[in-house]
């Protein structure tokens, strides 16, 4: 039996098509009934695959350790028990800052079961942050990893949480009034009656990464993993019986993407890459270790490894490669497919959504490209007035069939936020906030936030091709292009930039910078300032804070 098909089947009336075209009008999607993934994806497969293989743990003295559906589907029937027993029932929330820990997946499995909300957290949560997210969101249950700066900021946060009634550790330093949450799992039973649901009960809720404003609470239903077929099987190409490894901290709605619900449903294994710091040259070790299939990671990773030496690494096992998060830079793109031979296939979403454009199979990827919208969703792009915009024109990026069909992948709400709902939430359309251009053949080209934005002279010019343009150059490491108050021009294009090592700042390098971008891309588009630093400011999911910089410029111009 093809174990890919047993499960897809359940899902899709059919899976192969012959055309982007074809793809984007046949795909449906069948929702069971009371569908929830912890019973429906990995019960079943522990049922009818039980030693297929579904997660592999890995630390930074490569360490491996591997679990099977059978394993996994039982230690989250135990899990499900212990919560059960600490109290937590169907719609409480609980949030998890467990890093790569397998306690993630078990745990999600488990609230998942029983029904109660899983709330993902980074571990770079202050004190300050935890409050606000669990007076925000009511949370009960704060489960976290053993790490000495989390388990300080929850001890110094927990008598301002109104809500907070237990928090549980992983790992070997469990201190006073909390519980050791591995050994509630161990106690308990490995069988588990399964508790119904209904497919738009609240499943999943994200905190946002704050790039516009407080954080807001993302909320998703039980319908939400289904979306992440597309993503999992059409975009990340993940294969069945494979090893699937996508860069991403567990507290980040990149986790929902690519580190368990579409990749399951798929039948690959997942990687738990358990690192405690980001090292380049450790990620290609492990690469070459685990033997991955897949791979995805935002481009900032890629960054970091273009400027290694590739040569050292074995990319051989990879069949495909993703990015999302941030537009990829064509430099980047082209530097490493001619380095590994491989070529970075970008997808676009947000937290509140699956993939919504991607570069799929059935058409060449064009670099600087976002690709072509999700069968999923009926994507255009409008003016300020809600007026579709011709090819070459820049507009929002819309979801039409918002409400019409609500596709599975699309966030029901921000929960308690009524005023940011009727902005984004406009007759049925869902207006992302996002800004893009289409050309001729289809295909969307990605410009930014449409707060990042620059009107400069009455020229609309976008970050993107500005920062790709600095990138191209070997002194630039990372940059970030934001608009600048200017009294003459209204704004003027600022780049700050991130050097490579051997570079320093000077005069000469930033006339050097300007004249390389006025000879890359269009020459009214070039940074006429140009600020150096040591580290971008970036949000917790590793986002770049353009608004932090345009707000510094703002206050001290």
């Amino acid at each position: 039996m093809n174990s890919l098909n047993y499960m897809l089947n359940k899902f899709l009336p059919r899976i192969d098509f012959e055309s982007y075209e074809d793809f984007k009008q046949n795909y449906k999607l069948n929702i069971p009934d009371g569908f929830n993934f912890a019973y429906d994806v990995v019960d079943e497969w522990a049922r009818v695959f039980p030693d297929k293989k579904a997660l592999i743990h890995c630390d930074d003295d490569f360490n491996i350790e591997t679990y099977t559906f059978s394993q996994i589907s039982k230690m989250s029937n135990k899990a499900a028990n212990a919560f059960t027993r600490l109290g937590i029932k169907k719609g409480d929330k609980v949030m998890l800052i467990l890093r790569q820990r397998a306690e993630v997946w078990v745990s999600f499995l488990a609230l998942h079961k029983i029904g109660a909300v899983c709330i993902p957290a980074t571990f770079q949560l202050t004190a300050k942050d935890i409050v606000y997210r669990c007076d925000s969101a009511g949370i009960k249950m704060i489960c976290c990893v053993d790490q000495d700066d989390i388990v300080e900021h929850i001890i110094e946060s927990r008598d301002k949480c109104r809500t907070l009634e237990k928090v549980c550790i992983v790992g070997d330093k469990i201190p006073e009034g909390m519980l050791d949450l591995r050994h509630e799992f161990e106690i308990s039973d490995d069988t588990f009656e399964r508790i119904p649901n209904h497919i738009n009960d609240p499943m999943l809720m994200y905190f946002s990464s704050g790039t516009t404003g407080m954080p807001k609470m993302i909320l998703h239903d039980f319908t939400y993993p289904l979306g992440h077929i597309v993503t999992a099987k059409y975009w990340q190409k993940i294969q069945d019986n494979g090893v699937h490894l996508t860069m991403a901290d567990s507290g980040w709605a990149k986790f929902g993407w690519g580190k368990i619900y579409g990749q399951w449903i798929c039948g690959t294994a997942i990687v738990a890459y358990d690192d405690k710091k980001f090292v380049p040259a450790n990620l290609m070790k492990a690469i070459g270790i685990l033997k991955l299939t897949t791979f995805c990671a935002p481009p900032t990773i890629f960054r970091f490894l273009i400027k290694e030496d590739l040569s050292k690494g074995d990319f051989s096992s990879i069949k495909h490669c993703t990015t999302a998060g941030e537009p990829l830079n064509a430099e980047v793109f082209n530097k490493f497919y001619e380095a590994t031979g491989l070529k970075i296939t970008e997808g676009f979403g947000q937290t509140e959504t699956s993939v919504l454009i991607a570069n799929f199979e059935w058409f060449d990827i064009q670099p600087g490209s976002t690709g072509k919208p999700s069968p999923l969703y009926d994507i255009d792009i409008v003016d300020e007035n809600g007026v579709h915009c011709e090819d070459g024109v820049v507009g929002s990026i819309v979801v039409k069939n918002a409400s019409s069909l609500h596709p599975a992948g699309l966030f029901r709400e921000y929960v308690n936020d009524p005023e940011t709902m009727n902005k984004v939430w406009v007759n049925g359309v869902y207006n992302t906030g996002d800004v893009a251009w289409r050309d001729a053949d289809g295909y969307f080209h990605f410009e930014g936030r449409n707060d990042d934005v620059i009107k400069c002279s009455g020229y609309r010019i976008g970050p993107f091709e500005v920062e790709s343009a600095l990138l191209t150059h070997p002194a630039v490491l990372e940059c970030a292009v934001t608009a600048a108050p200017d009294p003459v021009r209204g704004q003027v294009v600022k780049a700050t930039i991130v050097l490579t090592k051997g570079y320093s700042p000077c005069d000469q390098l930033t006339k050097e910078l300007q004249n390389h971008v006025k000879a890359v891309t269009a020459p009214y588009k070039y940074p006429r300032i140009v600020e150096y630093c040591d580290e971008l400011p970036k949000t917790i999911g590793g986002k770049i804070k353009r608004k932090e910089i345009r707000l510094k410029d703002s206050e001290n111009k």
